[in-house]
C-alpha cells in the first residue's frame, strides 16, 4: 500500500473519497492537502468541467511512539547490579578495541538513566563516519556487549569528540530553515533517512510551532521525517 496518493475528482470531498477508496482507510487516517483546484475545459462544452486534485498521505502511526520514546523508556527499571555489568562489559570491550587506535581515550559515566560512553582524542573522527552512521553502528555493537549477561535492559548511548552536540545544533538549525521554506511555498518537504535519535531532534524542534507538523514516513533504515504546513 503507498504511503501517499494523489487523487481527481469533481469536487474536493469527491477527490477524497475516491482516494480514500484506494488506500482502503477511513478519513481521520490520513493527511489531506489540496494540491490542485483547476478548470479542464472541454472542446465540445463550454460547461469546463471541474477537476480537484488532492495529496493524500497515510498517517504515521508510529510518530506519537518516536515522540515519546525518552518518557516511555524512563519509565522501565534497570537493575544497579545489571548497570555495573553492563560497565565492565564496555570497559573490557574498549580496552581491546581502543589499542587498535592511537591517541584515543574514553570515559563511562552513569547519568539519567543512561550508561554515556565517551570517546576523545585526534584520531576519534575515524569512527564517527558520514553522518554518523559508523557511530550509530558502534554503538548498537556496544549497546548488545554492555547488556551481555544483564537481566535487566541497560541503555547505553555513545559520544565521539562531541559529534552529537554539533550534529544536534546543525538539525535544529535545518528544521529553523525547512520549516521557513514549508511556510513560504505552502509544500511539504521530505527530509533525508535519519536515525531514530535525529528525527527526534526535529519533531522536538518543532513540536511548538504552531504553523507547521511533523511526522515520519517509510522503514527503517530509510525513515524520513516530512515537515508540512498545519
Amino acid at each position: 500500500m503507498p504511503k501517499t496518493i494523489i487523487s481527481e475528482g469533481k469536487t474536493t470531498n469527491e477527490a477524497i473519497t475516491n482516494g480514500l477508496r484506494q488506500l482502503n482507510v477511513s478519513k481521520d487516517k490520513v493527511e489531506i492537502k489540496v494540491l490542485e483546484n483547476t478548470e479542464k475545459r472541454s472542446f465540445f462544452s463550454i460547461l469546463a468541467p471541474r477537476i480537484v486534485k488532492v495529496e493524500l498521505t497515510l498517517k504515521d502511526e508510529n510518530m506519537s511512539a518516536e515522540n515519546n520514546v525518552g518518557k516511555r523508556e524512563t519509565k522501565r527499571e534497570t537493575k544497579p547490579e545489571d548497570i555495573e555489568i553492563a560497565k565492565n562489559n564496555i570497559e573490557k570491550f574498549l580496552s581491546d578495541f581502543s589499542k587498535s587506535f592511537e591517541n584515543i581515550s574514553y570515559t563511562i559515566s552513569y547519568e539519567q538513566e543512561f550508561l554515556n560512553v565517551n570517546i576523545k582524542g585526534e584520531n576519534s573522527s575515524k569512527l564517527i563516519g558520514y553522518r554518523g552512521d559508523v557511530l550509530n553502528s558502534l554503538q548498537t555493537i556496544i549497546s548488545m556487549i554492555a547488556n551481555k549477561n544483564c537481566s535487566s535492559r541497560v541503555r547505553v548511548t555513545l559520544n565521539i569528540g562531541n559529534y552529537k552536540e554539533k550534529r544536534q545544533k546543525s538539525l535544529e538549525e535545518l528544521a529553523d530553515k525547512i520549516s521557513k521554506t514549508v511556510l513560504k511555498t505552502g509544500k511539504s518537504i521530505t527530509l533525508e533517512p535519519m536515525v531514530a535519535y535525529e528525527r527526534k531532534i526535529i519533531h522536538n524542534r518543532l513540536q511548538l510551532n504552531d504553523k507547521v507538523k511533523t511526522y515520519s514516513i517509510g522503514e527503517e533504515p530509510y525513515r524520513k521525517v516530512v515537515i508540512s504546513k498545519k
